[in-house]
């Protein structure tokens, strides 16, 4: 897959993996990944897959309608990418956290719905629940952040209520910030992931300065 790795200042920090919305690369969440890590080291990722010539993770059938069988084999696909990528620039497999926006936050999503232990966290910017009705890898101690809209017109608020449930039920720690503008991921989305990056992380964050 197409990425750019760029080693932290802080080794045994988790390594922040992204994944980039419809349209996107790989330097689109960068910034982000700055904002909420700024020693830990980064692997992001570009899509596949390309609609119009827009890079996604997987395929669509129409909006919010996702092709299953293509999101299934994009799922293993990153999955396994993961771990080639961990023994090429020799970071911790069992130490990375995912943030994705849209489409990328539906792939980071899918990976918890299909394997167990691949997040020691995840930071979901406006996902959907990937697929229902199969059984969730037990996630206890794993800690999710969903940035969500309680407008946004391509992710309805009960679609991330939902999620929610359901990974909660799978024993997620699940944190919800809500706004009001739509399906952007605004500055304040991102600052409040970034704290709650601090809260769960504090001892690979730079919250007292180090």
């Amino acid at each position: 897959m197409n990425h750019i790795f760029d080693k932290g200042t802080r080794q045994e920090a988790p390594t922040l993996v992204l994944f980039h919305g419809t349209g996107g690369t790989e330097r689109d969440l960068l910034p982000l990944a700055k904002h909420i890590a700024p020693e830990s080291s980064v692997l992001s990722l570009r899509g596949n897959v390309l609609e119009n010539g827009m890079p996604r993770f997987f395929r669509r059938l129409a909006e919010g309608v996702f092709d299953e069988e293509d999101l299934i084999f994009r799922t293993k696909e990153v999955h396994d990418f993961l771990d080639q990528a961990a023994s090429q620039y020799g970071f911790d497999r069992g130490n990375l956290v995912a943030v994705g926006y849209s489409n990328g936050a539906n792939i980071a999503g899918s990976l918890l719905f299909h394997y167990e232990h691949t997040w020691k966290g995840a930071i979901l910017h406006h996902p959907m629940v990937p697929r229902r009705g199969i059984p969730i890898p037990d996630l206890s101690g794993t800690p999710v952040f969903i940035g969500a809209g309680t407008n946004d017109p391509i992710c309805p608020a009960r679609e991330t209520e939902e999620l929610q449930e359901l990974l909660g039920g799978a024993g997620a720690s699940v944190t919800v910030h809500w706004e009001r503008y739509g399906h952007q991921l605004t500055s304040t989305e991102a600052a409040a992931a970034a704290l709650w990056f601090r809260k769960h992380f504090t001892e690979y964050s730079d919250i007292d300065g180090r």
